[in-house]
């Protein structure tokens, strides 16, 4: 640390807090205390941490900040979902979902400013790619979110009576902007001040890491700090999954089935979540059901049924409602649990595969992939 760098207390995981406030002889209750004030109670000046020593306040305030993203804008949605638009400088822009529902309130928090992985049914990955996000920036998303949702009386009561009053958050999904374990070791951290007691402490089945499927981060996942796992399937073959989700390419869906079982080991929930785009005419025939059933047989798992929510760049269009359901009665009659996901906040584009925020660039996806909106196929192809 130079003497003129402040050190942002939302990006140190416990571990490093420890070893910050040891420079100054503390002891590793104090970083706890200090973990306390600024994740569980979300102060954010020293001078208020008042069961903290004077002279303690004064080294933090002389070499240490509490600092979220700058906030740009905040909308809100007609369901009670709200959307906020933060800063990353340099013309880039991340956003971070608030979902309530009567028995959790659920934040989707983003991990890159933008996305490489540029999978044709996702607004974000048509922005490309700028940086990754560092572990305060996402924290600080978190943090945020509790402070606004806190006081906001409406809030509350959208997320049920039964909710601890000091964190209006109860559920963590990494699956806003970016492909988290792209972002290992900074995500990681992150992960484990959520889990950590003297910060968020929300509980391992509560903290969900989506993934498109990133097979040797999933093992070092499962090693490091093992969280709910839900992978971005959306097809049950490799020539369409290709298509779906060019990281496919790298690692194809029998090695990426291997690391969901080897993940299983040590999971806190005894499934998989498979994420599922319902994309009409591509992925959504009585044949990718079938073959999503010998999907299941080989590793334990839930789907997630997501209707598309279109956007103008994609050429792609939801299958229909009658067909999801016939989708899904064919899943769950071959014994399998399925759900549909509700469509939340569409009319603030906050909803599954709308976040686009604003990116500034450095991959020129849209020169690399000018013809993505054709992964189509038609339902002639599979006569």
């Amino acid at each position: 640390m130079s003497a003129t760098e402040s050190v942002n207390v939302l990006g140190l995981d416990p571990a490093a807090l420890q070893a910050l406030v040891a420079q100054w002889g503390g002891k590793p209750f104090r970083a706890r205390q200090l973990s306390q004030w600024v994740h569980q109670r979300g102060v954010d000046r020293f001078d208020d941490m008042s069961d903290l020593a004077k002279e303690f306040r004064a080294q933090l305030d002389a070499h240490c900040i509490v600092q979220a993203p700058p906030l740009n804008l905040e909308k809100r949605s007609a369901d009670g979902t709200r959307k906020w638009l933060f800063d990353m400088g340099l013309g880039n822009a991340i956003e971070t979902v608030f979902i309530p529902e009567d028995d959790r309130g659920t934040l989707c928090i983003s991990s890159q400013a933008g996305c490489t992985v540029a999978c044709p049914f996702c607004s974000t990955g048509y922005q490309g790619f700028s940086r990754n996000l560092t572990t305060a920036e996402i924290v600080g998303q978190l943090w945020y979110a509790n402070r606004a949702l806190r006081d906001d009386p409406q809030a509350a009561r959208l997320n049920g009576p039964a909710e601890d009053a000091q964190r209006a958050v109860s559920n963590v999904v990494m699956m806003g902007m970016g492909e988290p374990l792209l972002n290992y070791d900074q995500v990681l951290g992150a992960l484990r001040l959520m889990v950590d007691d003297h910060a968020y402490g929300l509980s391992r089945r509560r903290v969900t890491v989506s993934t498109s499927g990133v097979v040797p981060m999933i093992d070092r996942l499962a090693r490091d700090c093992p969280v709910a796992l839900a992978v971005s399937l959306h097809a049950p073959n490799d020539t369409l999954r290709d298509r779906l989700v060019p990281l496919n390419r790298k690692y194809p869906l029998a090695e990426l089935l291997d690391a969901c079982n080897r993940y299983l080991e040590v999971a806190p929930r005894d499934f998989i979540t498979f994420e599922y785009i319902m994309l009409d005419g591509v992925n959504d025939a009585d044949e990718q059901a079938r073959e999503l059933i010998e999907v299941a047989r080989r590793v334990r798992c839930k789907f997630n049924l997501i209707p598309f929510n279109p956007f103008p760049q994609s050429g792609l269009k939801r299958s229909p409602t009658a067909r999801i359901r016939l989708f899904a009665q064919q899943l769950t009659d071959a014994g399998l649990i399925v759900t549909v996901r509700k469509t939340r906040g569409d009319d603030i584009d906050a909803a599954c595969g709308q976040l686009a925020g604003e990116v500034k660039d450095r991959t020129r996806i849209n020169e690399r992939l000018p013809d993505r909106a054709r992964v189509v196929i038609r339902k002639k192809e599979h006569a």
